[in-house]
């Protein structure tokens, strides 16, 4: 996969309160708009900009039920970022070895 293809999502979730929003749908399912805007203090047209980023990151997705919109995650768009992560496993997992030889090393030096 091509980073570049992940830069949106990524920006969408590095603001707190859209980061926040997908927390709330991960934890809860679908939920209404209304529901959303509960206890950020923001008023409903503010979490509408959000909401819009995130559907347009492709993080979550929308359906219309009667007056009300549902919202709910996008599971290819937070898989995509999962997939990308897991792939950078192998690099970190060095990296972490590399600096467990390094501490073991300098425990093991003469003082």
């Amino acid at each position: 996969m091509i980073m570049t293809s992940l830069v949106p999502s990524f920006a969408a979730l590095a603001d707190e309160t859209r980061l926040s929003i997908v927390e709330q749908l991960m934890d809860h399912g679908e939920l209404p708009a209304g529901d959303l805007v509960r206890g950020k203090g923001m008023s409903g047209a503010a979490i509408s900009r959000h909401l819009k980023v995130l559907r347009q990151a492709g993080l979550v997705q929308q359906r219309v039920q009667g007056t009300r919109r549902i919202y709910s995650i996008q599971p290819e768009g937070l898989r995509a970022i999962a997939d990308w992560t897991i792939s950078k496993r192998q690099f970190w997992e060095t990296s972490l070895d590399r600096l467990g030889d390094l501490l073991e090393q300098e425990t093991s030096w003469p003082i």
